[in-house]
């Protein structure tokens, strides 16, 4: 079989292969340790907002109930992978109050070791406790917190069945599939030192950190001249034993773990601190996917990972598949490479670091990284792929670092701590890391091109544990799954509570205006078109009044026009053929006094009021209209498409005639101080400023947003009212319902221009299941 798998490598040149080269799943696992404002380990147990560890898919814990581990679901891309990290690391950081994450693999402040909070697991995980608390007597509670990232990858079972085709193996495919992984192990195994070298990033520790001695169970330093990874040196996160598993076939290395559990050098599987993990599907028997363990947290990346390091980690195991094996996998050659990653782990910031080759001989380790290098780039590149760039940017990255050792981030890192003291420097970094992701808390990164009312209803699932398959990606339509119970949600708020007729009533706003007269609720009064010749001779019935002129069924104020003074008819023309555009039926109505507020209404109660400011400017009396816009859609928070807080203000045909009704255009320069409204409707989709008023406006009011909901039966609507004074109870003519919408927008109200943050998306979560 081994001549066999060395053809992989000139079939890898394949053409159907080359086009599924990067397909797989990926995932990712990261530990990080909490610290309070001084740097020193939390003794706080699991914040109870994440719920029960023992069965949260994203967040639990590792050793300690300090060490919050992190995991991603298997993912297509190890870019979609990462942003799924990157989400989860923000979720756990708003959720930690005033604690940070410590974004080095190597702990912080520690107290006694025996005061070390060890993770608690409750009625349905003595187990687990069990097992931490043996780790604790074996290894030390100080080494335990030794934390890093794990990378889990599994091929693509169509790429290794374009790979068993042309080999014309006899065996079968899942015969086949074994053999493939175990080669990838193999070789990753014999040249793990070069990610060692690659991605080590734990160079120093705090000068009063002692672990209990692997021999002697002595408390001791960990201490390596020109170290660059103390958490993978002989001393760091280790077995007592140098233990080398058969890696020949999956029965080999299932008894020769056995042995090891029988010999008492183990407790069980879990304890093999190997550099790479083979994992078992449910039956035990197939192998589900690989595990890399041998990666530090880097303090220079906002959540301690650097992605593009994990998209050379996915190329390095795709170079251990398709190189040869060139000698046999004894237990004599696992032994020599072990001893190069010691080395490389312990010396690997030395000016000239020698290792030995898989024959025995002395080797430069930057003769061998380029080696290995030039082959990667042989065999993998160019591949197709739309992550193509960031494979290209991995191996420029490897490449940049083995010719110029002095960049290397270890060494940066170690310049830091010196400089400003280890708990010093990974404190400010931690910090630093704590503002950004607050800052930037509204996305779900790796998914910022979905609908930002989705991305924060999944950040809640994730918040709160519940499972989530994207089914339709463009649509927004994603399924939520709680205890085998699921929900199908479109858009956030087109879930199950509505049905069907409801929504088309208030798609349609000549059925919602009939039925909410018909319970006694005040609307706009005005006509209803389907020709719009119909409406141009109806123009004297408008004549020198303020109208709204819109599309029978609309949403996100698409084609609506607002005449303030209807006194030109090319404009009331213009506007009747926008709306018609949108629709074959329009509604034209009276144009209703007052500020616009948009009421939230979820369950029979409201839930989030916002007034909606219409597009503006505030002019300095230097600049015109465009460029002040310009500078307004600079803010970060502002987008196109739904996918952030705001949206950037157009200068279009709507906008260039609400001006021209103010006698101005886009070249007005405004006077210091002057508000310049681009729009008179108010929506948020337009480009407007939303205020949160949820506490402010007269209860009345809330009550009638509630009669309307219940006058549709429908439990999810954005209501649209028009209210000339909140402050005065509603009557029978101070207010008047303009719109309903049956999918209306939640992050409006989690993240308002202005004001408090309502939660929607967990208000949401809790009405799917309540």
């Amino acid at each position: 079989m081994l001549n066999v798998l060395n053809e992989i490598k000139n079939i890898s040149q394949n053409k159907n292969i080359r086009h599924q080269l990067l397909a797989g799943k990926f995932g990712i696992e990261k530990e990080n340790v909490r610290v309070d404002t001084e740097g020193n380990l939390s003794l706080l147990p699991h914040p109870d907002c994440f719920g029960d560890k023992n069965v949260h898919p994203y967040i639990t814990t590792d050793f300690s109930e300090s060490q919050i581990e992190m995991i991603t679901p298997p993912l297509d891309s190890v870019h979609e992978a990462f942003g799924m990290l990157e989400t989860i690391h923000a979720v756990v950081t708003e959720n930690i109050g005033d604690e940070m994450l410590w974004l080095q693999s190597m702990p912080p402040n520690l107290p006694a070791e025996e005061d070390i909070p060890i993770a608690v697991y409750g009625e349905k995980g003595g187990e687990k406790e069990r097992y931490r608390n043996f780790l604790a007597d074996t290894y030390g509670s100080n080494r335990l917190l030794i934390s890093g990232v794990h990378f889990n990858f599994s091929f693509a079972d169509s790429l290794l069945q374009q790979l068993m085709v042309p080999l014309g193996s006899a065996q079968d495919f899942e015969s086949f599939r074994e053999e493939i992984y175990l080669k990838t192990v193999r070789n990753f195994i014999r040249y793990r030192w070069l990610l060692v070298w690659l991605t080590g990033r734990s160079p120093v520790t705090a000068d009063d950190l002692k672990v209990k001695s692997l021999r002697t169970d002595e408390p001791i330093s960990i201490n390596c001249k020109k170290s660059l990874s103390l958490r993978t040196c002989p001393q760091g996160y280790r077995n007592k034993e140098v233990l080398c598993p058969d890696y020949s076939s999956v029965g080999a290395w299932k008894e020769s773990v056995q042995g090891f559990i029988a010999a008492g050098k183990l407790s069980c599987e879990n304890e093999l601190y190997a550099p790479i993990r083979v994992k078992f599907a449910a039956d035990d028997v197939k192998i589900s996917h690989l595990e890399v363990r041998i990666i530090d947290l880097d303090p220079f990346e906002r959540i301690g990972v650097n992605e593009i390091d994990l998209h050379f980690v996915h190329l390095f195991l795709l170079f251990c598949l398709f190189t040869d094996e060139s000698t046999e996998f004894t237990q004599q050659q696992q032994e020599l490479v072990n001893k190069n990653q010691d080395t490389i782990s312990c010396h690997g910031l030395g000016e000239t670091v020698l290792l030995t080759d898989l024959d025995g001989s002395p080797i430069s380790s930057s003769y061998w990284a380029l080696k290995i290098l030039g082959e990667m780039e042989q065999v993998l590149l160019p591949f197709e792929s739309t992550q193509h760039h960031y494979y290209q940017q991995a191996m420029a990255r490897a490449r940049k670092l083995v010719e110029n050792p002095e960049q290397h981030p270890a060494r940066s890192l170690l310049k830091c701590s010196e400089e400003q003291g280890y708990i010093e420097f990974n404190l400010d970094r931690a910090k630093q890391a704590k503002k950004i992701s607050l800052e930037k808390g509204y996305r779900f990164y790796g998914f910022e091109d979905m609908e930002l009312s989705t991305q924060l209803l999944l950040k809640e699932a994730i918040l709160q544990g519940i499972d989530f398959e994207i089914l339709d990606r463009q649509e927004n339509f994603v399924r939520l799954t709680k205890e085998g119970e699921d929900q199908y949600v479109m858009q956030a708020t087109r879930t199950a509570l509505d049905n069907y007729s409801s929504v088309l009533m208030m798609e349609n706003k000549l059925v919602t205006k009939k039925i909410l007269q018909q319970h006694g609720l005040r609307v706009p009064s005005g006509e209803h078109y389907v020709k719009s010749t119909d409406a141009f001779a109806d123009y004297r019935l408008f004549e020198g009044k303020a109208i709204v002129v819109k599309p029978k069924s609309t949403n996100f104020g698409l084609g609506i026009t607002i005449i303030k003074h209807n006194e030109d008819v090319s404009m009331f023309k213009k506007a009747v053929e926008i709306a018609f555009g949108y629709d074959d039926s329009i509604l034209i109505e009276n144009f209703e006094p007052g500020r616009e507020f948009r009421f939230f209404v979820l369950n029979d109660e409201v839930v989030g009021i916002l007034l909606r400011v219409p597009a503006n400017v505030t002019g300095d009396g230097v600049h015109t209209i465009a460029a002040l816009v310009g500078q307004k859609n600079g803010d970060p928070l502002r987008g196109k498409g739904y996918r952030t807080p705001l949206e950037k203000i157009e200068l279009g045909e709507a906008e260039e005639m609400f001006l021209a009704s103010q006698q101005i255009d886009f070249d007005y320069i405004p006077s210091r101080g002057e508000v310049v409204f681009l729009r008179e409707n108010s929506n948020i989709s337009t480009g407007g400023d939303s205020i949160d008023f949820t506490d402010d406006v007269h209860p009345s009011y809330k009550e009638i947003a509630v009669k309307a909901a219940r006058a549709l039966n429908v439990k999810i609507t954005g209501l649209d009212m028009m209210i000339p004074d909140i402050t005065v109870a509603a009557s029978a003519d101070n207010y008047a319902i303009i719109e309903m919408n049956f999918n209306p927008a939640i992050h409006i109200h989690c993240y308002p221009y202005r004001g408090k943050n309502r939660l929607l998306n967990q208000k949401v979560m809790a009405a799917l299941w309540g």
